[in-house]
Formats: C-alpha cells, structure tokens, sequence
C-alpha cells in the first residue's frame, strides 16, 4: 500500500495536514515493518490486525514467523520490528536481558484479560451447589459425581496434556483435596470433552485458560481459586499479563506507527470470537481480521487519529 498523504488524510479520515509534517510523522514508509507471529492462533489475530491497520496508516508491513523465545533476539537486533502479543509469563531468560539492555522496549499491554485455572461448565453449578467456590469441589455430591472407576475413591480432574507442564495436581494436593488430576491427551482432547460435558451433561472440572475459541460457544464457570500455600509458579495460578514489545529504534524510524501501536488494544471476548472462525469454523484469517476492522472503526480510528498528532 502506498504512503501517500492522500490516504493518510482521506482515507483514514484525518485533519489536513502539510505534506512535510505528514512525512515527518510517517518516517520511513518505504521498508517493511517486520511483525512477529507466533505460535498460537491468537497472536495470529493480534498480529494480523494490528498489520492491517498499519497498512490504513499507510506502511507496508510484512508478517514474520517467529518463535517464542526467538523472537527476543530478533527484536534486539532489529530483524524483527515488533511484536504485538507477548505472554510475560512465558519469556524465557533473554526477554529480561534485552530489555534491560534496551534493546527492545516494552509499549504497554495488550488489553487482554487473560485467564487460567479450573474451569466447568454451568449447569455444573447444579451438580455441586456452592460453585464457583473452590470448597464446593469437596462436597461428598460433587465428588460422587466427578468419580471414575479408574480415580475411586477420588474425583477426576482433567489436566493439561503431560508435556506441557501444569499446577493443577501440585494445588490440589497442597489444599488435601480429593482429586486425581488425569492428563489429557492434546489441546484438541481438553477441547472435545468440554464440549461433550456441556452437549451430554456429563460432570467435568478441568483445567484451562481463557482466551480460547471453545469458550466463544460453551459457557463455563471459572473456580474461585483455593489459597496459594507457597507464593511461586509452581503452587499458585495468576493470570498473565500480555504486553506489547518493539525493537529499540522503532520508535525514530516509524513515529507514527510506534504510536499506535502503544494505543493498539484487543480484547478478549472479541479474540475469542476471531479465533473460532479461523480455528473451528476454517475461516481465512485475513478475512476474519478485515471483518473485525470493518465493523469496529469505532474502536480503532481514535488510535490512527493518535497516531496523526
């Protein structure tokens, strides 16, 4: 897309303004801004629109697959430009390093409420009475009904897939509770039995965190937490923070996108909704992103407005 003032003032909609001050404020259109993707279908989101956007601003933008923790060495060095979705609970050690050598800096976050921890679905609330209160989960009706042959004399709790690492069994344990936390196989396992819980009302508590496109179309219940018996990762659940990082001369080189891209926010519910379209629906994701800007100028044009002053 051409970095023409035209676009810049008509298109988007903003005041008229001299040709040089546009220019000033545009930086460098000519070179790509190089945005991360990561590996999960959200990040695609953010990033897909967040890249859209910029492209109504007027630069060209190129989408770069990145690893998590890669991404870090990419964005010090410049390679990489930015990155709109970083999960600040899982940066590695090179994240604290980079940012403390300056070599990227963090430009707020993201606007996503983030969550994890035990989950259910609603009509549950019937089968223990007293939910979302974890002390609920011990009643002897609630444990007679999550009980399986293979966990008698406990309920079932199904975890997080084995290779991915999980609190569930540590808190259950620290707090005495009746449970055996059974690992399921894959995303798609944890997925499909929440949904045949939900269909069947077939008792479930499970691990998982939002946001998911499953919870787009099954209503669950989030568990008031018991407490924390040691204050670290390994035996408390507390939701990410999910923040915005660019490389360290983004800011000199592309005034105008730096700036929006410290306004750019997305937040959950309407993530949420993006990632079943692409993810359960088969949707083209580029498509779903330009449905989302479509229907939401409302929303995005005070951070292009921003991004002209």
């Amino acid at each position: 897309m051409k970095a023409v003032n035209a676009l810049w003032a008509g298109c988007i909609g903003l005041s008229l303004i001299a040709a040089p001050a546009a220019a000033a404020e545009m930086g460098d259109t000519a070179e790509p801004i190089k945005l991360a993707v990561l590996e999960w279908t959200g990040a695609h989101i953010s990033t897909h629109v967040a890249g859209q956007l910029l492209e109504k601003l007027g630069y060209k933008v190129e989408y770069v697959t990145a690893g998590n923790f890669p991404q870090f060495s990419g964005l010090a060095d410049g390679t990489l430009s930015a990155s709109v979705e970083i999960w600040l609970n899982n940066v590695g050690d090179i994240y604290p390093k980079v940012l403390e050598a300056g070599q990227i800096q963090n430009i707020g976050l993201l606007g996503l409420q983030t969550r994890e921890g035990w989950i259910y679905p609603k009509f549950m609330e019937e089968v223990c009475p007293g939910l979302p209160d974890w002390a609920a989960m011990e009643k002897p009706e609630c444990i007679q009904a999550l009980m399986t042959p293979e966990t008698a004399p406990n309920a079932r709790f199904l975890d997080y897939p084995a290779d991915w690492g999980s609190r569930a069994a540590t808190i259950l344990a620290d707090n005495d509770m009746p449970y055996t936390a059974v690992p399921a196989g894959s995303e798609g396992a944890l997925v499909a039995e929440l949904e045949s819980s939900a269909a069947a009302k077939t008792p479930l508590m499970m691990m998982f965190w939002a946001p998911h496109y499953a919870l787009a179309e099954t209503e669950v219940g989030w568990v008031t937490m018991p407490p924390c018996k040691e204050d670290n990762n390994e035996h408390c659940i507390t939701p990410p923070d999910v923040a915005k990082v660019v490389w360290s001369g983004f800011e000199e080189k592309w005034p105008a996108a730096y700036t929006f891209l410290r306004e750019f926010q997305l937040g959950a519910d309407d993530q949420q909704q993006m990632m079943l379209k692409v993810d359960k629906n088969g949707e083209d994701l580029d498509a779903v992103a330009a449905d989302w800007i479509s229907g939401n100028e409302g929303v995005w044009k005070p951070w292009i407005e921003a991004a002209g002053e």
